[in-house]
């Protein structure tokens, strides 16, 4: 079935957060929906739709900025209870804005994820986790990694989960973290019953259908990268039924990405008795999915809608007009909006060319226009009184204006780059970056800014000056980049909105020197490893700091155990590292000898800084070299036949011109014409791509003879000779050549 929705937008309130809106049960199906909201003004508001007009039920100030709003009620009740986080308290209100609970949890670090079931009370900070039951503090954990959501199965069904999941040993509440090390905890009490390891980061979750599905075992989760995955928890493991990838569903590429999951709910929008899912991302994008064969399979994408902001929250209900489903959304600034099923074009009727609007909607454009009118009357006069203070002769009052900025950067592991999003509450008038170590920067579709690059000078520390000039109302900007591993250093973001006084805000971002690793939970110990061992009087917080300043992904608190143990994967050729290290050791294993020749610079160095003497000692294989060659064979042999490709397309199209017929051209050459376009969009998409390929492999070879001591830098020519002709050598050439002594 086709979706029809539109948008309409309904209020606007101050800044969001992810989760802080919540439709109220109805009485009757079919019937209004009263709305929650509850923003970084601290204030927790509940509206109605009445005839098009937003009626407010009541308005409170909860205290500081509200980072979670979740409805609550007695098991097998009602759940329309509101309760809200605010800094390190828990508040509860009725739907008439009456307080019945101020809870003070004394935790230290701020609220930023809860859950309520029944009497027990689920909140999480950065890294703690605590269980409240009846106000009492029950359970407490502290994670390895930063908590990024929580949730927990459905008490309702605890009896299935009693006999099924943990047996005598289980209570009636199964809570499960959404940890940044791309695991989910299970947990019991205040332990770790099981871990889930997933593709990526797990940045939302969700129960199957609202409920958990038929058993209650059953969760959703959505990840910083896009994915969306469906587990089913089992007695002591996991199963995954499904993972739908990025870049999947209706008009997708194969290089399309997806912006990640901030919120998800389940509402029948499609009116065939099932719940949908929706989805609302943080590139600004509202989705319903369809299950068509239950939990199976995965689901398919059946509506999809846009707008220029993040989305912090979606929710299915009937809240505009009665009998009418509808998705109600929030944005990060604060606008709250529907995507409803109700035709637009109801209220107006057309005959013989005239169109006529219903007495309804007459008076709605006039109300409209006249609150218009008095904005932009008020716009004047506040216009006004500040020229006026600003040119008198008492002390000026002019004051640089605070504006809040939500930005992310994310490495993506399809294409090994990272994606930086920058977002304002205010439209942006250009963003400047600079960086002080090389970077590429890559096409973003969305991206309708234009860029400018200023020359500047490598020698002084500045490799990249580059200016982005914002369209008008403009929130949000994306920018690609992909770094070089080896080169580390600063990237820096300066921030221009459209205010006056013109102000700036500055962002740094670390270019580490490993970047394009990606932290993984499994170690393939079949592989030729290079092995790299310190040992020296530095302590497992110090080295815990060397290791985090070298790699991505990584908690910046030290890890609880007297060992920590780390393994990535590269992003772009999939070597893998291994870390195991505590006080006074620390060994580093890799099928890539460049990865290890990077991480002993790099650690030498710190270590130097710091004054601490090391002993260092490398084991070396000579098979690692082979593999890694391998590994890079196909990528490299790909990228010279797109460059080819391209090369060739011009001369094609030219005697396409010529010729009516191109059917006498080799089906290799045909297809190059069939698909010029693709091609030629693949290859800007990756500009740098085979100059990568070539320096690895330079950086390959210097660094196996460095560990000899001979510098072979003189023989480059001849590699670089080598690669250029690759096409029509094959890759034994590239390995004698490594092996020539």
């Amino acid at each position: 079935m086709e979706l029809n929705l539109t948008r309409v937008d309904y209020v606007q309130v101050g800044l969001t957060s992810p989760k802080c809106l919540r439709v109220l049960p109805s009485s009757s199906p079919k019937s209004q929906q009263k709305v929650v909201v509850g923003d970084h003004d601290g204030m927790v508001q509940l509206f109605t739709m009445k005839r098009g007009e937003v009626q407010f039920g009541f308005s409170t100030h909860a205290g500081k900025s509200i980072t979670r709003l979740e409805l609550g009620g007695a098991i097998g009740t009602v759940k329309d209870k509101i309760f809200v986080s605010s800094g390190n308290e828990v508040r509860g209100y009725t739907k008439k804005g009456k307080q019945f609970l101020g809870f003070d949890t004394n935790l230290t670090e701020e609220i930023k994820s809860m859950h309520i079931s029944g009497s027990d009370l689920l909140v999480c900070g950065d890294y703690v986790y605590n269980h409240y039951h009846d106000c009492q503090d029950s359970n407490y954990y502290l994670a390895a990694d930063k908590i990024n959501d929580i949730i927990s199965l459905p008490a309702e069904k605890c009896e299935y989960l009693k006999a099924t999941l943990f047996a005598e040993q289980m209570k009636s509440l199964v809570p499960v973290l959404a940890c940044e090390d791309r695991l989910l905890r299970v947990m019991r009490d205040s332990e770790v019953l099981y871990s889930v390891e997933l593709p990526s980061p797990p940045s939302s979750l969700q129960l199957f259908y609202n409920d958990g599905g038929e058993n209650g075992d059953q969760l959703l989760y959505g990840t910083s990268d896009g994915k969306i995955g469906l587990v089913q928890l089992g007695r002591g493991s996991a199963v995954h039924r499904w993972v739908c990838e990025s870049g999947s569903g209706v008009g997708s590429t194969s290089t399309s990405r997806y912006g990640g999951i901030t919120c998800m709910d389940h509402h029948d929008m499609t009116g065939d008795g099932v719940r949908d899912l929706i989805v609302g991302r943080d590139d600004g994008s509202v989705e319903v999915f369809s299950y068509e064969d239950g939990d199976e399979s995965e689901p398919t994408l059946r509506f999809s809608i846009a707008c220029s902001e993040s989305v912090t929250s979606v929710q299915g209900g009937v809240v505009g007009n009665a009998g009418y489903e509808e998705i109600i959304a929030s944005t990060y600034t604060g606008w709250i909006f529907g995507v409803t099923s109700e035709p637009m074009d109801r209220h107006m009727t057309s005959e013989s060319g005239v169109v006529h609007i219903s007495q309804d909607s007459k008076l709605k454009i006039q109300r409209l226009r006249s609150e218009i009118d008095d904005l932009q009357q008020q716009v004047l006069r506040e216009r006004d009184q500040y020229q006026a203070a600003t040119q008198s002769a008492f002390p000026g009052i002019s004051a640089v204006p605070f504006f809040s900025v939500n930005d992310k950067i994310t490495l993506n592991r399809s294409d090994a780059s990272y994606l930086l999003s920058l977002e304002v509450q205010t439209a942006i008038d250009n963003v400047l970056l600079q960086s002080d170590v090389p970077i590429d920067l890559l096409d973003v579709e969305k991206n309708s800014a234009v860029v400018s690059y200023s020359t500047c000078d490598p020698d002084s520390g500045n490799f990249l000056l580059a200016t982005y000039r914002c369209q008008a109302n403009t929130t949000r900007l994306e920018v690609r980049i992909r770094t070089i591993e080896g080169q580390y250093g600063t990237l820096q973001a300066y921030i221009t909105p459209r205010l006056q006084p013109k102000c700036c805000q500055v962002r740094q971002y670390r270019i580490k020197p490993l970047s394009l690793h990606s932290r993984i939970h499994s170690f393939d110990p079949n592989r030729p490893y290079n092995t790299l061992t310190l040992k020296g009087q530095f302590t497992l917080p110090e080295i815990h700091a060397w290791v985090v300043f070298c790699l991505p992904e990584l908690p910046e608190r030290t890890p609880a155990e007297e060992h920590a143990e780390f393994t990535f994967v590269s992003t772009f050729l999939d070597t893998q590292l291994q870390c195991v290290y505590g006080a006074g050791e620390a060994v580093f294993k890799s099928d890539n000898i460049s990865t290890i020749s990077i991480l002993k610079d790099v650690l030498t160095k710190e270590a130097t800084r710091k004054k601490v003497r090391l002993d260092i000692s490398c084991e070396v294989s000579e098979e690692s070299v082979v593999h890694a060659l391998h590994l890079l064979h196909p990528r490299l042999e790909a990228q010279l036949m797109l460059a080819k490709q391209v090369s060739l397309i011009e001369a094609l199209r030219e005697l396409g011109s010529h010729e009516a017929d191109t059917s006498f051209l080799s089906p290799e050459y045909q297809h190059i014409l069939d698909n010029a376009d693709e091609l030629q969009a693949q290859y800007r998409k990756q500009p740098c791509h085979l100059e990568r390929l070539y320096g690895m492999i330079t950086d390959l070879y210097i660094d196996k003879y460095k560990f000899r001591g001979v510098n072979v830098k003189s023989r480059v020519p001849q590699l670089l000779e080598i690669l250029d002709n690759y096409g029509s050598l094959n890759i034994q050439h590239l390995i004698n050549f490594f092996q020539a002594q």
